[in-house]
């Protein structure tokens, strides 16, 4: 069975090519559910809803993701509630990005 660490290890390896910070750290991913039958249920956001990679990287969480020894399949829920915000990412995120207040 895949876990939940090793979903978060394949998030952190996916960048959003505006923002030099993987979409983990971002805070894009708002949950992540592993069912019993090994189907991953992640629901996530994006910057905005016109976002330029807002048909892209959706894309690319589900290839990545899927690709997991185990995964047997991925349902991907993109959504803007709550809107994302700086206050949302990481703190290595925020120091990487000069944010550090």
């Amino acid at each position: 069975m895949p876990t939940r660490e090793q979903i978060i290890e394949v998030l952190s390896t996916i960048y959003d090519p505006e923002i030099p910070v993987n979409i983990w750290d971002l805070g894009f991913i708002y949950n992540i559910e592993i069912q019993e039958d090994n189907i991953v249920n992640i629901l996530m956001t994006l910057t905005a809803p016109n976002c330029p990679v807002a048909e892209s990287l959706p894309i690319e969480v589900k290839k990545k993701v899927s690709e997991i020894e185990g995964v047997k399949g991925v349902s991907l829920r993109l959504t803007f509630e709550p809107p994302w915000d700086f206050e949302m990412m990481s703190e290595a995120a925020k120091v990487e990005m000069g944010l550090d207040f």
